[in-house]
């Protein structure tokens, strides 16, 4: 490879508290679980660990709470060998986490608390900027303040550094502001939620994408789960076909397919081929359980990939 890519991550961090029982407690009842894990989430530090696995050097910028999920959160950080200068502590609110109850059959209830998240704001973005200043890619998605999102936006075009905004959780955003991205990329159901259009087909998945570059995107890629992926741009659209895996867990997957990308995009591989790897890897992470100890090494993936006969680059 001719460089090693410089990607950094502008998001969140939290900590998932996943209880398993048999059954949802009624008001008022105390029942027992049948199991517990606790697992390092939050789709800016899933996009980080994916970018990371996939041989980037990531800088995350990011702030947490200080107790013991914020504490356990930067060491993670640094297990991976993410740079976490920008990962700030901060007093008198907790570490944003997601506690989630899991019934036998798969069905869940979470509750997502942001807390030190919401507290990420433009100020800190600046505080980095030198650091962001270095990197060939910036990430961003909606579990962070929007004004903050919009902020590096600004910054990343300003500076010429490639920017991809991941719209997720979809929730009403200023369009405008968001344009100045060079890459957009929701999931069908963002899709939906932010244009109004359906995405159950790859005709609508496309008139979908088309509508989004009518709003001022240059480029836009909608994930559509097993049936792979859709870029549109000024010369028009190309359906990016899914690997057949059997799956297990898809939580997560979207934030593998952003993180390899960012990678595959930066190392200078061509788009459609970037996007095609991108396929892969997030469809990979839907053969393990859970997300971040679901993405695979760069090693397992190019094994994979040269085992579906493709080819190196």
């Amino acid at each position: 490879m001719a460089k090693t890519p410089r990607i950094a991550v502008v998001g969140s961090a939290n900590t998932d508290l996943i209880t398993f029982a048999s059954a949802f407690p009624r008001p008022g009842e105390t029942i027992f679980g049948t199991g517990f894990d606790l697992g390092f989430g939050g789709k800016g530090a899933n996009q980080a660990v994916a970018a990371r696995l996939c041989g980037g050097e990531v800088l995350m910028v990011a702030k947490v709470g200080n107790d013991l999920f914020g504490e356990a959160t930067v060491r993670n950080f640094a297990s991976f060998g993410i740079d976490s200068t920008h990962v700030r502590i901060i007093e008198g609110v907790p570490t944003g986490v997601a506690p989630i109850f899991v019934e036998p059959g798969g069905q869940n209830r979470i509750i997502v608390v942001k807390g030190a998240n919401d507290q990420l704001t433009p100020a800190d973005v600046d505080a980095a900027a030198a650091d962001l200043r270095q990197v060939d890619t910036i990430i961003l998605q909606f579990e962070i303040p929007l004004e903050t999102v919009y902020h590096t936006v600004r910054f990343a075009r300003a500076n010429k550094i490639r920017c991809i905004v991941n719209p997720a959780p979809a929730v009403p955003a200023s369009l405008a502001d968001l344009a100045g991205a060079d890459y957009f990329i929701p999931n069908e159901t963002e899709a939906e939620l932010i244009t109004g259009r359906p995405v159950s087909t790859l005709e609508q998945a496309a008139a979908c994408a088309t509508d989004l570059l009518k709003r001022g995107f240059q480029r836009v890629v909608i994930t559509l789960g097993e049936r792979g992926s859709l870029i549109a741009g000024p010369s028009g659209h190309v359906h990016v076909p899914p690997f057949p895996v059997t799956s297990v867990d898809t939580t997560g997957a979207g934030d593998a397919f952003i993180g390899s990308l960012a990678v595959f995009l930066a190392e200078g591989m061509p788009e459609k081929g970037a996007l095609e790897r991108a396929n892969l890897y997030a469809a990979l992470s839907t053969t393990r359980v859970g997300t971040q100890k679901s993405f695979a090494t760069r090693a397992d993936f190019e094994a994979e990939w040269t085992r579906r006969g493709r080819g190196p680059g």
